[in-house]
């Protein structure tokens, strides 16, 4: 059970092994001519089939693929992340131990580990720590500052340096939101999700709004069906505080829009429609960082999608979480990038992005 006493010991807390890493990635949006002079030497050491292999995430844990497959993935270095799933913290540490053991014995680039480590889902994903209270009841700054930094402090412990939270959705009605949205006031929504962005961000760890371009005021439940947007996009206005602030990531909703003519998305998820990714999120917002799909393996919403990562991609996606099959969606774009110059580019630009936030974050020495 959480305990007030405790979350104000952890906010009083500094977390001495990601000091210096927090100071980075505090700068991430920052230009530094040392960093970019890094990020090219590096993206050049690379070829086409690994840097794209930078924008794969994998997913690991009871409910991820065998460790036995992760840990091949690896060796072929056919990844950029690995998403955690259901487990312990034990059997996740021990995981990313042998990970890291393959990629510096290999000299691969290190890989970026992540977890939906929300105040609701915190329990579940990694089992055996204190339960906290769910999103929905966090009413404070003070207590969304304090469940961030006890969050990241296991979070670090262990060697996840991203995490999916937070939730900025509007409203705790929705069937696959429920408690885990910080309610349906979209100021507070705004203030306690910043709060959590920025402490998360200090401690040395990437936070990832979500779900764009909103989930909360919608009907259904996109692991189950597809589920639509009708008419206007009424939880825009969450993001652009949000964005102002520095969030680092952004994860795309598969969401398709109706009845929207600026925003259609022509029947797809607005996770695969470029109006949407490129259009509405990176140029009309202005975001600069990493966009990243939700799940692209089990939610049915885009599994009915005929290569749905390869859309993704083209759409603006910069990482594609949980393809089904990662080769298969290594050489569909490899073949995209053969035909289509531009978005050979394109794909350049987001694996830069990756290899830069892997600097910022002091996984690449």
């Amino acid at each position: 059970m959480f305990k007030l006493l405790l979350a104000t010991t952890f906010a009083l807390t500094v977390f001495s092994s990601a000091k210096g890493q927090s100071n980075k990635l505090q700068n991430f949006y920052n230009y530094d001519p040392v960093i970019e002079h890094k990020v090219d030497e590096i993206f050049h050491s690379l070829n086409d089939t690994t840097r794209v292999a930078q924008m794969i995430v994998t997913s690991a844990g009871e409910l991820g693929k065998p460790e036995s497959v992760v840990l091949n993935l690896a060796k072929q270095n056919k990844i950029g992340g690995v998403v955690f799933l259901k487990g312990t913290k034990e059997s996740h540490k021990r995981l990313i131990d042998s990970l890291n053991s393959i990629n510096d014995s290999q000299k691969h680039l290190p890989l970026l580990y992540s977890i939906d480590a929300e105040p609701s889902l915190f329990d579940g994903r990694l089992k055996g720590t204190d339960l906290l209270i769910n999103t929905i009841d966090i009413k404070t700054t003070n207590q969304s500052d304090s469940i961030a930094r006890i969050i990241s402090h296991h979070l670090l412990n262990i060697g996840f340096r991203q995490n999916f939270a937070p939730v900025v959705d509007v409203s705790p009605q929705n069937e696959a939101i429920k408690n885990r949205s910080f309610g349906n006031d979209k100021d507070i929504v705004i203030q306690l999700s910043k709060q959590f962005i920025n402490t998360t961000q200090e401690q040395g760890i990437v936070s990832t709004a979500k779900h764009f371009p909103g989930h909360g005021l919608v009907k259904g439940d996109t692991h189950k069906k597809s589920v639509y947007i009708d008419g206007q996009l009424q939880e825009l206005d969450v993001y652009p505080p949000l964005i102002d602030a520095g969030v680092i990531s952004i994860m795309m909703a598969h969401i398709t829009i109706t009845n929207n003519p600026k925003y259609n998305t022509d029947g797809l998820p607005a996770s695969c429609s470029r109006n949407i990714v490129t259009g509405l999120l990176k140029k009309e917002l202005g975001f600069k960082g990493i966009v990243i799909t939700d799940a692209l393996n089990i939610m049915k919403a885009v599994t009915i999608i005929e290569n749905a990562p390869l859309l993704a991609s083209k759409a603006g996606n910069d990482m594609l979480l949980m393809p089904i099959d990662e080769t298969k969606t290594i050489h569909l774009i490899l073949d995209e990038m053969e035909n289509d110059a531009k978005y050979k580019q394109q794909v350049y630009q987001s694996v830069k992005k990756i290899v830069r936030l892997k600097l910022f974050l002091g996984l690449i020495k």
